[in-house]
């Protein structure tokens, strides 16, 4: 199974490196942690995070993960309804993620425009 990475704040990690596991915010408030692939990361950086600094993707080896994984339609943000028609699936993580599940952890700084680009990872 492919790698899956999730975007966090720098700090936001350390965090979990201090408590043992890392919870983002979207777990207490929809009941599980946004994740993308590789192909999907980019657009998602650039809709939800352009111009913020300070990030790292979290490069998550789902075979390692100790909390369910699924793949799931995005939902759409001006309706709250999922988009069950589109056939770009998002994995989606439904508990905390282990921390033996993070195999790689990748400064992500926007461009000069607030943008993103992916190194290799």
């Amino acid at each position: 199974m492919a790698m899956i990475l999730h975007i966090t704040h720098r700090h936001d990690w350390q965090t979990a490196l201090d408590s043992g596991d890392y919870r983002a915010e979207s777990l207490t408030n929809e009941g599980f942690i946004h994740c993308s692939t590789a192909i999907q990361v980019l657009r998602v950086a650039n809709s939800f995070y352009r111009g913020q600094s300070d990030l790292v993707l979290l490069v998550i080896e789902p075979a390692k993960l100790l909390s369910p994984l699924k793949y799931e339609a995005p939902i759409n943000p001006q309706t709250g309804q999922s988009e069950i028609d589109n056939p770009d699936l998002f994995p989606h993580i439904y508990g905390v993620i282990n921390l033996e599940a993070v195999v790689k952890v990748v400064p992500f700084p926007p461009n000069a425009d607030g943008t993103f680009m992916l190194s290799e990872l």
